[in-house]
């Protein structure tokens, strides 16, 4: 696992590392964050790391868990059905977790929009469209799923479809290009996060609604917005607000963590990480920035192996 990390309010860059190796469940048993952010898991898709969030899921605990949307691929389950053991154990982890005193918030994407019908508090667990999280060094953080601000999926709705199928395509793609790629010896690699990083428009579009977001929670008065969507992890600054995006469980298996020092950590469970054991702690001042797309988290997670 590796975790990179951003307080917001020190004014000068520090540096430290840290190293911890567990091969197995911790003897300490999980660890324990303020809260955590998971978006994007898109359950019922064969493209789920639904073994990679299990890790994730069983390896920490939290005060508070955010799910930010399309935590269930609703669109896909439409076109077939496809729900294996491990879709339904993610399930189950969350639910478990909220009967241990966990506050899961629920705030529904585009891709399971069908839940906001059910907007409300159900024990333990909130459905909310929007939240304001308090971090334990006073910064209020707006967390949003982010397809409000996705001009595709509110005004063309079928080219987000098309977009989606293209998408689930380049995804099913992978498993045949990396088995080839074992067989000469060589690491993981994503068509889909190459494209997404290497085609212009994709690259212009992301920069676009990272930008827009950040403008977004101006008007609400917060100090920093986190949102999920678009499967890039990032955390950026945009004048006074802070842009997080905790990225996705197809690709990158990125989340986001809050320690009990009001520090957000970006961590990463890729199943393909050699160095899931180690965990580097990295703490950056106000000024400066760490956005890493899913080819960059998995270049630097090969870079260290």
């Amino acid at each position: 696992m590796q975790a990179f990390t951003s307080p917001r309010r020190n004014p000068a860059p520090v540096f430290t590392a840290q190293q911890r190796f567990c091969f197995d469940k911790s003897p300490e048993g999980p660890r324990r964050y303020r809260a955590g952010w998971i978006s994007d898991a898109h359950l019922g898709t064969r493209g789920c790391n639904a073994a990679a969030l299990l890790d994730f899921l069983r390896g920490n605990d939290f005060e508070t868990l955010y799910v930010v949307g399309d935590l269930i691929d609703i669109w896909s389950l439409r076109r077939g059905i496809y729900w294996p053991q491990q879709h339904n154990d993610v399930i189950q982890k969350i639910l478990r977790k909220s009967r241990k005193g966990t506050h899961v918030i629920y705030i529904p994407g585009n891709h399971d929009e069908l839940v906001t019908d059910f907007c409300g508090a159900y024990g333990n667990i909130e459905i909310k469209q929007r939240a304001i999280h308090v971090t334990a060094c006073g910064e209020r953080i707006l967390i949003i799923h982010g397809d409000e601000l996705d001009t595709v999926v509110q005004n063309v709705k079928w080219l987000a479809f098309a977009g989606d199928l293209g998408y689930q395509f380049l995804l099913s793609l992978n498993p045949l290009i990396n088995f080839v790629r074992r067989r000469f010896g060589l690491g993981y690699w994503s068509l889909s996060a190459y494209a997404k990083r290497r085609v212009k428009d994709a690259v212009s579009f992301i920069g676009r609604f990272e930008a827009a977001v950040a403008h977004y929670a101006e008007r609400h008065r917060v100090d920093a917005v986190l949102c999920g969507h678009i499967h890039s992890a990032a955390i950026r600054e945009f004048g006074n607000v802070t842009y997080y995006n905790c990225g996705d469980w197809v690709e990158s298996c990125t989340a986001l963590v809050e320690g009990a020092d009001g520090i957000l950590s970006l961590v990463n469970y890729h199943p393909f990480s050699a160095v899931r054991p180690v965990e580097n702690r990295r703490l950056v001042g106000r000024n400066d920035e760490i956005r890493m797309t899913d080819v960059e988290l998995m270049s630097r997670v090969l870079h260290n192996s």
